[in-house]
């Protein structure tokens, strides 16, 4: 396989025709080397328009919702950005060749070793990864965007508690067919804006439930 080839192909033919023209996104999902973030054996379809299994049930997200998810975000090189789902530490990557650092959480131990693998072949070094599950606990400190890469089944306003006034949080919300990719943007101390971007299916976040003490 032309690797070089399958990735121009996956930012053109793929990424930039789905409505991602971010500059900055589109130079950075074709410059971080997704072949090595895959599962063994699935190499060959990296760049392909697929989810791609990564273990313990959980997906890799395709190329486009990746590039939705950055552009939603609009991460400058000055952000502190907070990554709920490391995953394979793909999109840890790409957020972090965006900003100025990045703190991934993850429930699997398995996952933040080979993403911290992952992350060092490429070069990447301006990261944090915590064992973490996000729907009992969230890291300390406020950050200006955050990115949720499984999706809740309802809307858990304390992702948004967490990010600065002026930051953005990406986030899918809904169950089986009927999901929502939203952008929070917390305008102030005391007042946010949801903008409902596109609808979509993603697998959901382990334990995404809101925990049974939270009530509106």
């Amino acid at each position: 396989m032309n690797i070089d080839f399958a990735r121009r192909q996956m930012v053109e033919q793929q990424i930039r025709t789905c409505d991602v023209f971010d500059a900055a996104v589109l130079k950075v999902l074709g410059s971080v080397p997704r072949e090595q973030f895959v599962a063994a054996g699935f190499e060959v379809l990296a760049f392909a328009d697929t989810e791609l299994p990564i273990g313990y049930g959980q997906l890799m997200m395709t190329p486009v919702i990746e590039g939705r998810v950055l552009q939603a975000l609009a991460v400058r090189p000055s952000d502190k950005v907070l990554e709920i789902g490391t995953g394979s530490g793909f999109l840890t990557a790409c957020l972090a060749r965006l900003a100025d650092s990045v703190t991934s959480i993850d429930i699997y131990d398995d996952f933040l070793e080979s993403a911290e693998a992952n992350l060092a072949d490429s070069g990447i070094g301006n990261f944090e990864l915590c064992n973490m599950d996000a729907t009992l606990v969230l890291p300390d400190g406020e950050f200006d965007a955050i990115a949720v890469t499984g999706s809740i089944p309802v809307y858990d306003p304390r992702y948004a508690m967490a990010l600065k006034p002026g930051g953005r949080l990406f986030v899918v919300v809904g169950t089986a067919s009927s999901m929502e990719a939203l952008l929070v943007e917390r305008l102030t101390e005391t007042d946010w804006r949801t903008t409902g971007r596109f609808e979509t299916r993603l697998p959901a976040l382990v334990n995404g439930a809101l925990p049974p003490q939270f009530s509106f």
